[in-house]
Order: C-alpha cells, then sequence, then structure tokens
C-alpha cells in the first residue's frame, strides 16, 4: 500500500509531496521533488518523521550553497553586468512601483 503525504514548509513556502509504501517488514519513503530526500524505516510514521527532517537539512544545505555561490558572484563582479541594467532601466523609467501587502 503506497500513501501520499503533502508536507508545507513554510520557510521556503514551498509545498512537498512524501511518498510511503510498505517495504516486506519495514517503510520505504521520499519527497517526489527532492530525489535526493529518501528514507526507510520500521513504521510509517517514522519515515514520515525523517523524511521532514531530511527535507529540512537539505533544503537548509541547498539554501546555503546558493547563497555563498551569490556571494562568490558578486564579489568576482559576474552581477555588475544586471545591476547596470537595472539601473539603466530606473533612471529611463522603465521600472514600475510594486505594491507592499501585509499579511
Amino acid at each position: 500500500m503506497k500513501y501520499v503525504h503533502t508536507i508545507e514548509y513554510l520557510d521556503f513556502l514551498e509545498t512537498y509531496t512524501a511518498h510511503i509504501q510498505k517495504n516486506g517488514e519495514g517503510w520505504l519513503g521520499w519527497i517526489q521533488e527532492v530525489p535526493e530526500v529518501k528514507s526507510q524505516d520500521s513504521t510509517h510514521e517514522a519515515v514520515l518523521k525523517s523524511l521532514k527532517i531530511e527535507l529540512h537539512e537539505f533544503l537548509e544545505a541547498d539554501w546555503e550553497a546558493w547563497t555563498q555561490q551569490f556571494e562568490e558572484d558578486v564579489k568576482a563582479g559576474r552581477l555588475d553586468n544586471l545591476f547596470d541594467k537595472a539601473l539603466e532601466d530606473l533612471r529611463a523609467g522603465r521600472c514600475t512601483e510594486l505594491a507592499v501587502t501585509q499579511a
């Protein structure tokens, strides 16, 4: 038997799909959107808990890697052309002010 759970990860404003199925004496689980996140354990509940922990750790590591790469790109000047283009658009009046909404 296969079960599907929705995991809402509010820190990243994302929803993930956990698939869990019986495998002999134990249970297997994986996150559909993040194939690297997998787990197996003796109970359905333990697999779901483990998937949530593994997903959190994966997303945190991925965010850290992205942030580090972004900072390196800024320091190396790889984003300067984007900044220059945005400034040019702003000065030429090709920008629209975004409305700010409060939740």
